[in-house]
């Protein structure tokens, strides 16, 4: 099972994660929505029976995708 936490998938940046989980509510706010959505990925792929469907499971990975990209968006303009 691949790491997709967002320290682990900007290591360069974890010092300016930690510090902006404190700082910026708006950032705070979209690293926990990518946490959850990750979090639930890797609920879905551990588990040994999957309760959801493959559309919905790709359909999640988008979405954590998309989060990534606007987090290091933020995180390069600031």
């Amino acid at each position: 099972m691949e790491n997709h936490n967002l320290t682990h998938e900007f290591p360069e940046l974890e010092e300016k994660i930690n510090q902006l989980k404190l700082d910026d509510e708006n950032f705070r706010k979209m690293y926990v929505n990518y946490e959850e959505v990750n979090a639930l990925i890797q609920h879905y792929e551990e588990g040994e029976q999957n309760h959801t469907t493959d559309e919905h499971l790709t359909d999640l990975r988008k979405k954590r995708m998309h989060l990534k990209d606007d987090l290091y968006v933020f995180l390069r303009s600031n």
